[in-house]
């Protein structure tokens, strides 16, 4: 097994350049699944994700094929409609083939979804959701079966807004019969581009990126070319990487207007910042200070830059509440950080954090995705050696992530992990 071995205490300086974004690739490539034609996507990250998602397309029978940063799927046939266990308990998006199985083919036995250990992410919204639109849906031996003749247009309210929710069946509704109106929707930057690639596709969506989500159904859907939008999760890591460090760092191929939320907590807490189309250039003059966090969906601050952010604010002066809202399970890194010197304390769904002056390395293990990216950014501010076990979380959703940094001037290597 792998881990990330790193020698902090190096200002980050230059230039980096962001990748596509994992949670706009994988409901794209899961849409595919409605339509034949030859769809051509670039800007594709090659993550773990990205590539479970392309080896469950394959076992449906979907030719898909990557060839650089571009991916070339073909769907004129589907062979099958199961989603099997082995690969969706690796990966939470993989209930997203659900709409589209249900909505081309008429049924689907999807495994109930796994991935990172954060906390109930429950698929209720999804099965309520299709139920309305005229599917039967059972839950048997760990499995979602869902079947319709053709699913019905109609008024779907979500009681909070669901982010896979949405892109599930705001997929089902693309060839729904009638009109489709989900109402409380989630408005991430994500579901707008998988908005704006159905449509490249002929499919009629008004709404998307607000609460209310407007889907008039089609019979049948063409092949399209699209280029996904950059990650504002990945973008983000770098600038707090670079507030961290004290460092001068310039985050290429980015979008500002995606990343406010965080801009402004930056700025709170005495980052310099200048934005650019899609450039933001960051710079850091003295100690930074300590500033409240309260997570939220978009467009709020975003609980997957939480842990980065409470790495950060473990080295900023005074003291800091950040507020958990979104996962009852997302505080597992901190523990980790303590070992690292870090003061922390987690009161029900918030910590209190009281920055110290430095932080010192230490062994440590990452429980999820996010939680790596934070623990490694706690390493490259911290004084000595930092080693964080247990990076297969993070592969699923950085790209060469390392490599970057080293790019930046981090002293940052992958090693295998010594056995005891």
């Amino acid at each position: 097994m792998d881990q990330i071995v790193i020698q902090g205490g190096r200002p980050l300086r230059g230039e980096v350049r962001t990748s596509g974004a994992k949670n706009a690739a994988l409901p794209i490539l899961a849409s595919t699944i409605l339509g034949g034609g030859e769809c051509v996507l670039s800007n594709m990250p090659r993550v773990v994700d990205v590539l479970t998602m392309g080896k469950l397309l394959g076992m449906l029978g979907i030719a898909v094929t990557h060839e650089g940063d571009h991916t070339v799927v073909q769907a004129h046939s589907v062979a099958s409609t199961e989603a099997p266990y082995d690969l969706v308990r690796t990966m939470r998006a993989s209930v997203l083939v659900l709409g589209p199985l249900v909505a081309r083919l008429g049924e689907a036995k999807v495994s109930l979804p796994g991935g990172c250990a954060i906390g109930s992410r429950p698929v209720n919204f999804h099965l309520a959701g299709l139920e309305r639109m005229g599917a039967i849906v059972e839950i048997e031996h760990g499995y979602i079966k869902a079947t319709a003749r053709r699913l019905k247009g109609c008024r779907i309210y979500f009681d909070t807004p669901s982010v896979t929710g949405t892109e599930n069946l705001m997929m089902a509704a693309v060839l729904a019969d009638g009109t489709t109106i989900l109402e409380n929707a989630a408005k991430e930057p994500e579901i707008t581009d998988l908005s704006a690639f159905l449509v490249k596709r002929g499919a009629r969506i008004a709404g998307a990126g607000t609460d209310m989500i407007t889907i008039e159904g089609v019979t049948e859907l063409h092949g399209a070319d699209h280029e996904v939008i950059p990650d504002r999760i990945e973008a983000g890591t770098y600038l707090v990487a670079g507030a961290i460090t004290g460092g001068q760092v310039v985050v290429e191929r980015c979008r500002p207007e995606h990343m406010e939320p965080l801009l402004v907590k930056l700025r709170e807490s005495g980052v310099e910042l200048a934005e650019e189309k899609e450039c933001i250039r960051l710079k850091v003059a003295g100690r930074l200070k300590g500033t409240n966090v309260r997570t939220s969906p978009h467009p709020g601050f975003p609980t997957d830059m939480q842990a980065q952010f409470v790495a950060l604010m473990a080295v900023a002066e005074g003291t800091s509440v950040v507020t958990e809202t979104i996962f009852e399970s997302r505080f597992m890194h901190v523990e980790e950080l303590r070992r690292m010197g870090a003061d922390i304390r987690v009161e029900g769904n918030r910590v209190v954090v009281t920055g110290k002056e430095r932080l010192t390395g230490a062994p440590v293990m990452a429980s999820d995705l996010r939680a790596s990216a934070g623990l490694i950014v706690a390493g490259l501010a911290a004084e000595g050696t930092t080693e964080v076990s247990r990076v297969y979380h993070l592969d699923r959703g950085y790209e060469r992530l390392e490599e970057k940094f080293r790019a930046l001037g981090a002293s940052v290597e992958r090693r295998k992990e010594k056995c005891p």
